[in-house]
């Protein structure tokens, strides 16, 4: 599945080319320096740990790389690069977004209460953006912005997809996930519920993967500030070529 880190590092390069302003010193976070480096230019690579081995405002841009939801401690992680920025350095982070294998996830839950009658964590759950935006003010970023895009892909069947899973590093860890292999009953029923619920084009399935991009700057004085509630010098209905009227 290394097309969803090309698809992120495609992103991450073209919201690159929108900034105005040179970011010389570089450095990229994540699991897969074998697919991350050289793509954004020079930069260093920083493996994923509790404690990030970033020294202090010493960095233009941070990029996090495909990897944020698979830590412990998402606002820690933000608030280390947020230190290790200069001021008015840059902060990218891209990760797998809410409704991620939705599909997936339904036709596992359906097939599993179907035939055992109960229900056990099977994806790992996936952060929602209005959610996911509010870490990047807790963390401290100025001017953060929280976005998403979506890719939608097709496989052969249900086992196809969850093979790719495995093969990229993706597949259940959840503490709460059944210890033991599922029924091969439990396997065959979502694959046949996937590819009756959500068919693709040629008797193949769909796949859906949601991509989360947080964007902060390293609180700076150059940056733009709020005006202040009432210092307003230009009336909205001017601007908008209407009438005000005054509430009756």
């Amino acid at each position: 599945m290394d097309f969803l880190h090309e698809a992120a590092i495609l992103e991450i390069e073209e919201r690159l080319e929108l900034v105005n302003k040179p970011l010389e010193k570089r450095g990229i976070i994540g699991w897969r320096p074998d697919l991350w480096a050289g793509k954004l230019g020079p930069s260093d690579m920083v493996p994923v740990a509790d404690t990030l081995d970033l020294p202090r405002q010493s960095f233009d841009c941070l990029v996090h790389a495909m990897s944020l939801h698979w830590t412990e401690d998402p606002v820690g992680q933000l608030v280390q690069m947020r230190l290790a920025l200069k001021p008015d350095g840059l902060m990218l982070a891209i990760f797998p977004g809410g409704d991620t294998l939705a599909e997936l996830r339904t036709a596992l839950a359906m097939a599993e209460t179907e035939v055992t009658g109960g229900l056990s964590p099977r994806v790992l759950p996936m952060g929602e953006v209005r959610d996911l935006g509010a870490l990047l003010q807790r963390a401290g970023f100025a001017l953060p912005v929280a976005d998403t895009f979506k890719l939608h892909v097709s496989y052969a069947n249900a086992f196809g997809l969850m093979k790719e899973l495995r093969g990229m590093g993706e597949g259940n860890a959840l503490a709460g996930r059944i210890k033991h292999p599922t029924r091969s009953e439990v396997m065959e029923r979502a694959n046949d519920i996937y590819a009756a619920e959500f068919p693709a084009e040629g008797g193949r399935i769909r796949a859906t993967f949601e991509f989360v991009v947080l964007t902060g700057w390293a609180p700076d004085e150059s940056q733009p500030k709020p005006l202040r509630p009432g210092s307003a010098v230009a009336r909205l209905a001017d601007a908008l070529g209407t009438t005000e009227r005054t509430p009756e």
